[in-house]
């Protein structure tokens, strides 16, 4: 074959196989970022809990340096589906247990290691905690999930760190394949500065298992995660909450997971005073709630079983009073938007507390109004809005406004809805009450909109 030819043979294949190849593209504003199904569906979870109970329970520790021995794990009453039917009735939908915390004690009787439960004296070594978990979770309609400590303050590979990538991605394969389907996956990075590990490689492991799983990291494992911390444990979002985040000019969709525990301070049981003392409130636990799910953010509640494996009668009583406080506050039967006079299907769509419906603002509008006729004067002092987030956080800027018999009147004003937003405002009592989208990119779509009479 002629020179020529060859060259434009090779040319024409080369710009074959390089149109077969799937193509990369980089999102170049916000409005471009899309969350997954699998993000969708986690951000609708909205409220976990993580379980910290290991050597430190006994140790009356919140950092373990992994010299404790395997002895001293020997709770005489360890009950998992205490711990979910009490995080069930505060209004939780999953629990992630921390399997290994970064002690380097595992939960599990793992293949990779002898400093496990199978050393300790709790059910003769036979105990596996996460296997107990997974079933108690499972058995309340709980979805459950997984914290494997990267960070290992007692295993010898850890100084070595394909050694260790080797280690982690073994006990990595025995949780992901034998414990059913993972909610979330925790890749706490504490402690680990300096230490180089293979992520990619954990993350590429993960999937294969559990595609579905969700990764919680902190924006330093940015190309890893799929959740991201808040950025403090008060339990509490500060400002615009934002699900799409820059990077280093890279963007993603990054919802919040807003973690805090239980006992004010403490994410381990501990025998001393000041965690019977530390306990939060009702009202604590309601501001927590209200500053994380309210804003649109993840509240992931810490609970720590005691040396027994009991939950603290105390804590079990504290998590029903919230979930009975959080039912009466912002249930569906508390919703006054609930009825309301006659109106069009689209409007309906966002007051039916059905949040699988919404109204759907004009094609390509880049603000419209969401108005109510409650059908009556009505008291209220907080509104809930929730946006559907399918195709993008599209909201910039909204207001919710009453109609005072001359003009509309703005109560609360904001940037971001989300998944949901709450705005609490002096009390007003008005008939006519609209959600006003002041800017969208993209066509906004509501998918409840509600009223609330708290009282303060």
């Amino acid at each position: 074959m002629p020179q020529p030819a060859l060259h434009r043979l090779k040319t024409a294949l080369a710009a074959a196989l390089l149109a077969a190849l799937p193509t990369v593209t980089r999102a170049e504003s916000f409005a471009d970022v899309k969350p997954s199904p699998q993000q969708v569906a986690w951000q609708d979870l909205e409220f976990g809990v993580i379980v910290h109970f290991g050597t430190n329970t006994f140790l009356d520790r919140e950092w373990g340096d992994g010299t404790a021995a395997p002895s001293v794990f020997h709770p005489d009453r360890v009950e998992p589906d205490q711990w979910a039917r009490a995080v069930k009735a505060a209004g939780v939908r999953y629990m992630v247990l921390v399997a290994k915390h970064h002690d380097g004690f595992a939960l599990w009787p793992t293949g990779q290691t002898d400093y496990s439960v199978k050393a300790s004296p709790w059910m003769g070594g036979k105990g596996d905690l996460v296997k107990m978990t997974s079933e108690a979770a499972k058995k309340n309609g709980l979805g459950f999930g997984v914290y494997l400590s990267p960070w290992d303050r007692h295993d010898p590979r850890y100084k070595d760190s394909a050694a260790y990538d080797k280690y982690y991605l073994s006990e990595m394969e025995e949780l992901v394949q034998n414990y059913g389907p993972l909610t979330e996956w925790w890749l706490d990075g504490a402690g680990s500065a300096g230490h180089v590990y293979d992520f990619a490689k954990y993350i590429e492991t993960l999937r294969t298992y559990q595609p579905n799983t969700m990764v919680f990291a902190d924006v330093a494992l940015f190309d890893y995660g799929d959740i991201r911390w808040v950025g403090n444990e008060k339990g509490v979002v500060q400002g615009e909450n934002w699900n799409v985040i820059d990077r280093h000019g890279q963007l993603r969709w990054r919802p919040l997971e807003v973690d805090t525990p239980l006992h004010k301070l403490h994410w381990f049981y501990s025998s001393k005073p000041d965690f019977a003392a530390s306990l939060k409130s009702v009202s604590e636990l309601m501001d927590n709630w209200e500053n994380s799910v309210g804003k649109g953010g993840q509240f992931m509640l810490g609970i720590a079983p005691d040396t027994h494996g009991l939950l603290p009668d105390a804590d079990v009583k504290r998590l029903a009073e919230f979930g009975a406080a959080l039912k009466a506050r912002y249930g569906n039967q508390a919703n006054l938007a609930a009825k309301h006079a006659t109106t069009d299907e689209n409007v309906a769509a966002a007051l039916d507390n059905d949040p699988a419906t919404f109204w759907s603002a004009p094609a390509g509008s880049a603000n419209a109004t969401l108005e109510v006729d409650l059908g009556r004067e009505v008291t209220f002092d907080h509104a809930m809005s929730m946006e559907r987030l399918d195709d993008g956080q599209n909201v910039r800027g909204y207001a919710v406004q009453v109609w005072d018999g001359r003009a509309w009147k703005t109560v609360a004003q904001a940037e971001a809805i989300g998944h949901m937003k709450i705005d609490r405002f002096p009390a007003v009592t008005a008939r006519r009450v609209r959600l006003n989208i002041l800017s969208s990119v993209g066509t906004a779509r509501i998918r409840e909109f509600k009223l609330f009479d708290v009282g303060h």
